[in-house]
């Protein structure tokens, strides 16, 4: 199983090996069943020159799940592509703080942890077909982020459905990185690994070659 240091060096390893060796896939290149570990998730800025990435919107969306606040109203101003993803009501199932939220699934993984640090229980869990009916627009991408806690560090796993590596992986793995360390210091333990698994990894076809 690939190990990376930070969210960076997967990042550029990944752009690479799908531009090179991803197939064609609705106007996308893509890899299929791509998992890998990064080892230090809190070194999650992505410096990468030519990717020209947000440290600011990555915050911002970071701190719009923390509102719970399923609204584009706001944060659409910030990224256009939030606008084409609503049924004109500006309503949302992406906001993955309103979904952890729901049925205060957030307090019941802290409170898992903290009952039992051998737990198989803590799982957030977003993307749910039993709700597709509401997906016409927004298909949330990630399916469930389950933690556990081994050698007293958190450990955090995401399985996601889709991942676009280019806006997708380096805004989610932002994000994700600093639920894990919410949780860590919710539990007053410190942060472990982050481990990424997404059925389908893809750059559109707009975003390749970029590196050259």
């Amino acid at each position: 199983m690939k190990k990376f240091k930070n969210a960076q060096k997967a990042f550029e390893y990944y752009y690479k090996l799908i531009s090179k060796k991803g197939i064609d896939y609705d106007d996308t290149k893509a890899l299929f069943n791509v998992g890998f570990y990064i080892e230090n998730p809190m070194d999650n800025e992505i410096n990468t020159k030519w990717r020209k990435w947000k440290k600011d919107y990555a915050e911002y969306e970071w701190e719009w799940y923390l509102s719970k606040d399923n609204s584009v109203e706001k944060i659409k101003e910030k990224a256009k592509i939030w606008d084409k993803m609503h049924n004109g009501n500006n309503i949302v199932n992406s906001n993955y703080g309103y979904q952890w939220s729901r049925n205060n699934q957030l307090d019941y993984v802290i409170n898992e942890l903290k009952r039992k640090d051998s737990t198989r229980r803590a799982v957030l869990t977003i993307y749910d077909a039993k709700e597709h009916t509401e997906y016409a627009k927004d298909t949330p991408c990630t399916l469930n982020i389950s933690f556990n806690i081994i050698n007293n560090k958190l450990n955090m796993n995401v399985l996601m459905r889709s991942n676009d590596l280019y806006y997708g992986f380096c805004n989610d793995q932002y994000c994700f990185s600093k639920l894990q360390q919410f949780i860590a210091n919710e539990l007053n333990i410190q942060i472990g690994t982050y481990f990424h698994y997404v059925d389908n990894m893809h750059i559109y076809n707009a975003k390749l070659n970029l590196n050259k």
